[in-house]
């Protein structure tokens, strides 16, 4: 794997390049994030077409204006997720990173700016579909060119704690503002009058230009050969040796499907959560941005003591913290206690994060980490796509039901890491030192 050139700075502890990848990740993630809370606005505004859907009912399910947000929103997901392992493996067959980030941008800026131009609910699928498949050739070959620059396996969590806190800044910042920006048009521009959603779509332009005009001029390809990838795209399942039963990345994977889920069941149960906890909207923000909050504080710290302690003890830890926090919220009364859940739900999830990711690019071959780090990525981005149609549909068997169920996988997930992940990090203590040390 390529080292920083000679002339690289270190910054923040890492490679100056990992940190201009983090910076334009940033502001692509507020671009992307704009969209998650514009496009529900857009849809249910009443300038969107929606003939024959709205009120009809589709294999005895009736279609109601919440379920075509759920649909569209997720969509660009499942999309993404599906196109992920391609990409990936693509990127490393061909020994270039660079170039794909660089088309997925552009796919995700021409997308964004055709949203001003949609007039049908049909038209806005087939964006926000494209968008997805543009994502696909960004999110894998980003992380793969991080774990690329990483000089060593001590360096590699490091790397990705700090380049996911830059992810999660702008992932966390957008949705604060981007309702503001709607609610504050029309804007009077030059020759023109900009609507409140022409302004929010024009800030998505702008996120995926700015990270495109990053990456242009301040990444340069590191120098790899490569990879002798084969043509199959399936995922490793099955792995017998030193007495595995399953492989680390896929169960990695599975990991952070389960863990993504639990996330994205939060945001579908707004207005029932509001109603239990007795509070208003702005309570319910900051509780959503509590998760985020906290990996933003803990994904570079989490990042560098997986590097000298090891991933496996904040893997096992995280997991086991992750089942009732999410339990806890299906439970408590209050907001503050809420709050209280979802802060320990976001420290447990940085605490799998950075770790997971660390050890796939341990695990890779050289030349082949976009291949083995897309397992990870396509597996957040499926969970986060269906995490709230699973909500969604279990909430009808109770308030608590998909929480319990969210823990249920969380459990599921800690057995099997458990059982089928073995440490990755050369030197690194044991779990049972760590607790020790942590008692």
């Amino acid at each position: 794997m390529s080292g920083p050139s000679s002339s690289a700075s270190q910054l923040l502890g890492v490679d100056r390049r990992v940190l201009a990848l983090a910076l334009a990740r940033m502001a692509d993630a507020v671009g992307n994030s704009f969209l998650i809370i514009v496009l529900p606005l857009y849809i249910a505004s009443g300038d969107l077409l929606l003939p024959g859907y709205e009120g009809a009912a589709v294999l005895g399910v009736p279609v109601t204006l919440e379920l075509l947000i759920g649909f569209a929103l997720s969509l660009f997901g499942f999309l993404n997720s599906l196109a992920q392992p391609f990409t990936g493996r693509l990127s490393d067959r061909t020994g270039r990173r660079k170039v794909y980030i660089l088309f997925g941008l552009l796919v995700l800026a021409a997308t964004s700016v055709a949203y001003a131009f949609v007039e049908s609910y049909e038209a806005l699928l087939l964006v926000r579909g494209l968008q997805g498949l543009g994502g696909a050739f960004v999110i894998p070959t980003t992380i793969a060119l991080v774990n690329d620059l990483a000089r060593s396996d001590a360096e590699r969590g490091g790397n990705f704690g700090v380049f996911n806190t830059f992810r999660l800044i702008g992932f966390g910042f957008g949705p604060i503002v981007a309702g503001l920006v709607v609610q504050a048009g029309p804007y009077a521009v030059p020759y023109a009058t900009l609507s409140g959603f022409d302004a929010a779509f024009g800030v998505a332009v702008l996120g995926a230009l700015v990270s495109f005009t990053l990456v242009t001029i301040l990444i340069e390809e590191p120098e790899m050969a490569a990879a002798d990838a084969s043509d199959d795209l399936s995922i490793a399942v099955v792995d017998d040796s030193a007495g595995r039963l399953f492989d680390p990345v896929f169960v990695l994977g599975i990991g952070t499907l389960f863990m993504a889920i639990s996330i994205a069941l939060f945001a579908t149960l707004q207005e029932p959560i509001n109603q239990r906890l007795d509070q208003g909207p702005t309570w319910f923000g900051v509780q959503f941005s509590a998760v985020v909050i906290a990996n933003v504080v803990l994904q570079v710290p989490i990042g560098r003591a997986a590097d000298r302690i090891g991933r496996r003890p904040f893997l096992l830890v995280g997991l086991a913290l992750l089942a009732p926090a999410v339990l806890a919220q299906g439970l408590v009364t209050t907001p503050v206690s809420m709050l209280v859940a979802r802060l320990v739900h976001g420290v447990s999830v940085a605490m799998v994060f950075a770790p997971s990711l660390a050890v796939a690019g341990d695990l890779a071959e050289a030349g082949e980490s976009g291949t083995q780090l897309s397992v990870l990525t396509m597996a957040f981005g499926f969970g986060t796509a269906v995490g709230p149609l699973v909500s969604g549909a279990l909430f009808g068997y109770g308030f608590v039901v998909p929480f319990a169920v969210g823990a249920v996988l969380a459990i599921v997930a800690l057995v099997l890491v458990l059982t089928q992940v073995e440490e990755t990090l050369e030197g690194a203590i044991s779990i049972e030192t760590f607790l020790d040390r942590a008692e």
